[in-house]
């Protein structure tokens, strides 16, 4: 007689462990963007360092050797930060900002001059901006404040959590005037989004606009350059100069306070709608930075009307795909974290093609990815790698209870507030 074949026991399969859950993939999207302006910009800083070959060791080939070395450890950063889960980000937020403010006032008082401002330090014979680390670090500030703030009785900010954040960013904006009104106006828009995101009040809106309006004042007033001479004077004579409407572009002469935005506009006019090809730039040879703050003149210029939209497309791709990640996360934070950096990557973008096509004043505002850069491109890089950390490590809607759960255990207690901006 054949033994028996026993049954399962219903309690050794419920005891048996589970699968392990498949680790879930970064957003494609966003990789194919951050590769996208990679290409783009190994392209156009070709023809836009000529100005620099005289003076590299390496000939021709310096200044892209250089850029590229740049791009692929920012390539490394993107892929190990996308890698790690982004609640690792929170023991780090606050010592990369005190790094980021001390370089920032190390600068304001020693910093190496450029362009007529104190802008860079040196270490080992490297130049570091900490303006660009300015910018990242208040990013992470407001969206580690805003979660530690939540509402506890409905789904928003409370109004401390408001009162710290604009503080935050306040404080910040002091130590980043001096390089710039351009950067003080990112820092404050990129810190409006992130209230707005956060489901900040609008009464609260309201009042953080008017005490950021009466700071802007003061620092307008009272703030000085390196050479102790007042920054207002100089910003309201870019804008006077930028709004004179009498004569023409094209039929003014060209002069030293306003050859880069001529030879710029000439750059632009010169690629018509297709452009004159890769490497056929006419500019780039006596445009003065054509390889960072007026790249994009030179891109406008091989590659015409339909490359400088392609460009503007990206920027604007990323920032809608940023959205539509942190309207899906189940959490505040990483929903924070994913709409900061998107909107700190696009606003520069629109800034910097906004400067170059005459939009705004001219100022000096580097193309995040595209622009040379060592510090713009780390960066970019980081911020990049922490949005795809959180597509790939926050809970999503419509997910099971298991994987919320488990999200929940990975963070620090009061970082699991719903998210406002979940649909």
């Amino acid at each position: 007689m054949e033994p028996a074949i026993s049954s399962p026991n219903p309690a050794e399969q419920l005891a048996a462990p589970a699968k392990p859950r498949a680790v879930a993939s970064a957003d494609k999207h966003i990789w194919g963007i951050f590769i996208a302006l990679c290409l783009i910009s190994v392209i156009e800083l070709y023809s836009a360092s000529s100005r620099e070959v005289g003076s590299s060791a390496f000939g021709v080939m310096g200044p892209i050797v250089r850029h590229i070395v740049m791009l692929v450890g920012g390539f490394g950063i993107v892929w190990f930060i996308s890698r790690r889960h982004y609640s690792s980000l929170i023991p780090f937020t606050i010592i990369f900002a005190f790094i980021s403010v001390g370089m920032m006032v190390w600068v304001m008082f020693f910093g190496d001059f450029v362009n007529g401002a104190r802008r860079s330090l040196t270490i080992l014979g490297i130049g570091i901006y900490p303006a660009e680390m300015v910018k990242i670090s208040a990013v992470l500030l407001v969206a580690l404040v805003m979660t530690w703030n939540q509402n506890p009785k409905q789904i928003g900010i409370t109004t401390r959590g408001v009162e710290i954040a604009a503080g935050i960013v306040l404080l910040l904006c002091f130590v980043l005037v001096k390089q710039g009104l351009t950067n003080t106006l990112l820092l404050l828009a990129i810190s409006y989004s992130m209230m707005i995101v956060s489901g900040v009040k609008f009464k609260h809106l309201i009042i953080v606009t008017m005490a950021y309006a009466l700071c802007g004042l003061v620092f307008i007033l009272f703030i000085k350059d390196s050479n102790g001479e007042n920054r207002y004077d100089t910003w309201l004579a870019r804008i006077e100069r930028h709004s004179e409407g009498n004569v023409p572009k094209y039929d003014m002469p060209v002069d030293g306070k306003n050859r880069q935005e001529m030879y710029s506009y000439m750059a632009q006019a010169n690629g018509g709608i297709y452009g004159k090809g890769p490497g056929n730039s006419r500019e780039a040879s006596r445009l003065p930075l054509a390889f960072s703050d007026y790249i994009y003149a030179i891109v406008v210029e091989e590659t015409g009307l339909v490359g400088g939209v392609v460009v503007l497309v990206l920027y604007l791709w990323l920032l809608g795909r940023a959205a539509g990640i942190a309207s899906r996360c189940n959490r505040t934070y990483p929903a924070l974290l994913v709409t900061g950096m998107a909107v700190m990557i696009a606003f520069q973008a629109l800034f910097h093609m906004g400067i170059v096509t005459g939009v705004f004043p001219v100022s000096g505002q580097p193309l995040p990815l595209i622009s040379k850069g060592g510090t713009s491109i780390l960066v970019t890089a980081i911020a990049f790698g922490i949005m795809l950390s959180v597509s790939r490590t926050a809970t999503r809607q419509g997910n099971k209870t298991r994987e919320i759960k488990e999200e929940g255990e990975a963070l620090p207690e009061n970082f699991d507030g719903k998210n406002p901006m979940q649909l």
